[in-house]
């Protein structure tokens, strides 16, 4: 097992290229003809734009010779051509804004799609580690803007070419025009780029204070929360703590841009002092060797748009290197290794008994046991009871027993065979389990909910029926306003407009109950199953789960009603087992599990 750091340093320039040739190969991976259309675009975006200033100079100067001689044919041609180049743009803007939505779909979803295929093919001790949920968070976070990095790339590319194309038109007015508006931006790009830079440490450094902040909105903002915000009257200490948070992560970015101000200021005054030589030049050069009028347009259009390029480039190029830094999270998160499994056997039936045999585990990264020499045997058909008190290990225990993870010390074997060595996929199909904190589907239905307990085929209706009124859910499911039909969220909206209800706590908890039978699995597990059901309904649940024929069942509670069942009962403290046997005869003892169930007698 490797653990991931917490913070990662900043990446290098060659990470930064090798993150460019990621882009690349994505896009041409899922939209190939994305790269080309890019391409085309980003030269015709930036030629364009050139050509149409460069014939405009040319009609004006037409326009000048048209008004002194009489002459309209030039004139007349170089204006058609103009208005030619004006609709081309336009009409590539349509194609080209198509084509960017219809990659930015397919790219986002395959990424999307890779990344949570990744996620859920992990080792399950990742889950447990901060670390890796972190840089999942992060590595999502990239798939989202990613359309957004490519455009970048786009706009990058287009300003290239554009600058490089206006100061080539410069040189061949004259070479010295154009190292002339050359230097005069290097000031401003250097202060831009100094800027940008602490900006994005900044933005780096800050990552905890804006996740705080976006906890603490998103509490705020739940209406399922407001009840006992208003209770505990914290809301105006959350509302404080919100602005105190967003003035550490604003405030210092507004510091850098006062601190800069001056320079900038002085940037701009050495680019606009560049610009006024460059057109006074023109202008002398026009009147005195009776030039073309139409360089003066030229000219003038050609130093705006060569400065305007530059700070494209220097801007877009500092949204691509924060956008790499986060591409970084996406490459580590991808670079995870799927589970491993040494399995041998791809198909398994319990026959015989699941034996655990001295097993002892510690969670990854931890030195501690959580548990410690565990001994038991389940057989088949047999209801086993596991009671403790919390954090005594009885949950994790069924991680073991479901094969999530692996204990650190002695076996978990089924009719013999090393747990290990069994397909995960078979085993779990085996399972039926009901955990404390089980999923509730908000946006699905009733009917769904149950359904989504086996959906490697189409829904049984008479096999979903028997599991409703087997965890006694049948009757508010058929009281909803469209029955088993209805969402069961009021955040959730029906074709006729009618929006879902609320279920209650227990409601909730039986309709989950309804697709663990649902799965009907010759082996439950049961976590805490009934702990928001009243005792009456309990008792009637569990009365005909003990009566199904065949079925294994594994059940955690600290009811004493539901375990005094039970064919065995393992009483877990501190790791390990302290007591095993029938109820009456746990009683009997006056040991620990008297000690847990007595005042419930």
């Amino acid at each position: 097992m490797t653990k991931l750091p917490t913070t990662m340093p900043t990446p290098s320039l060659r990470q930064r290229l090798a993150g460019l040739w990621l882009v690349v190969r994505i896009i041409w991976r899922e939209a190939p003809l994305t790269i080309a259309v890019q391409a085309v675009g980003a030269v015709l975006s930036a030629v364009l734009p050139l050509a149409t200033a460069y014939y405009a100079a040319l009609a004006t100067t037409a326009l000048a010779e048209a008004y002194a001689t009489g002459s309209q044919q030039q004139l007349l041609a170089y204006v058609v051509v103009t208005v030619v180049l004006g609709v081309v743009a336009s009409v590539w803007s349509v194609v080209q804004g198509y084509y960017d939505q219809v990659s930015r779909y397919r790219i986002e979803a395959a990424m999307s799609d890779h990344m949570y295929a990744r996620l859920h093919a992990l080792d399950f001790w990742r889950y447990d580690d901060p670390a890796t949920i972190d840089i999942f968070d992060k590595a999502q976070r990239f798939v989202q803007s990613f359309s957004y990095l490519f455009i970048q790339l786009v706009r990058m590319l287009t300003a290239l070419v554009s600058l490089a194309t206006s100061l080539w038109m410069m040189v061949m007015v004259s070479w010295w025009l154009g190292l002339l508006v050359l230097v005069a931006l290097v000031p401003s790009s250097v202060v831009q780029v100094r800027l940008s830079r602490l900006q994005a440490g900044h933005w780096r450094e800050q990552v905890a204070t804006r996740r705080r902040m976006a906890w603490i909105e998103h509490i705020l903002s739940r209406p399922n929360f407001i009840a006992e915000l208003r209770l505990y009257g914290v809301i105006h200490h959350l509302l404080g703590e919100r602005a105190a948070l967003r003035d550490k992560d604003r405030l210092r970015v507004l510091g850098y841009e006062r601190r800069f101000m001056g320079q900038r200021l002085g940037g701009e005054i050495i680019q606009a002092a560049a610009e006024v030589v460059a057109l006074v030049w023109v202008v002398l050069e026009i009147v005195a060797h009776r030039q073309p009028i139409g360089q003066f347009v030229l000219v003038q259009q050609m130093v705006g748009r060569v400065m305007s390029e530059m700070d494209s480039v220097i801007n877009t190029y500092n949204m691509i290197d924060e956008d790499l830094a986060t591409m970084a999270d996406y490459q580590r998160f991808m670079a995870l290794p799927v589970a491993s499994h040494a399995a041998t056997i791809d198909e398994v039936t319990l026959r015989d008994a699941i034996a655990v045999q001295r097993v002892s585990f510690c969670y990854p990264g931890t030195q501690t046991a959580v548990l410690r020499d565990i001994s038991l045997t389940i057989r088949r058909g047999q209801h086993i009871a596991i009671v403790g008190e919390n954090g005594a290990g009885k949950s994790t225990l069924v991680k073991l027993l479901t094969g999530l993870y692996q204990p650190s010390k002695g076996s978990i074997t089924i009719d013999g065979h090393d747990l290990r060595h069994i397909n995960p996929a078979a085993w779990h199909r085996q399972l039926a389990v009901l955990g404390q904190e089980f999923i509730r589907y908000d946006f699905a239905t009733a009917h769904e909910n149950v359904w989504y307990g086996d959906v490697s085929q189409p829904v049984d209706t008479a096999r979903r029926d028997t599991a409703l009124r087997q965890a006694e859910a049948a009757d508010f499911v058929r009281k909803l306003p469209h029955g088993g039909d209805s969402y069961i969220s009021k955040w959730m909206e029906a074709d006729d407009h009618e929006t879902g209800v609320d279920l209650s706590g227990g409601q909730w908890q039986r309709l989950a109950l309804a697709r663990n039978l649902y799965r009907n699995a010759p082996i439950i597990i049961l976590d805490e199953p009934t702990s928001a059901i009243d005792a009456a309904a309990e008792a009637r649940i569990f009365r005909r789960l003990f009566a199904q024929q065949g079925k294994t069942i594994i059940t955690i509670s600290h009811r004493y009603s539901t375990v005094k069942k039970a064919d065995a009962i393992y009483v877990i403290a501190h790791g390990r087992i302290v007591e095993h046997g029938t109820a009456a005869a746990l009683m009997a003892q006056r040991g620990a599990f008297y000690e847990m169930f007595k005042e419930q007698i």
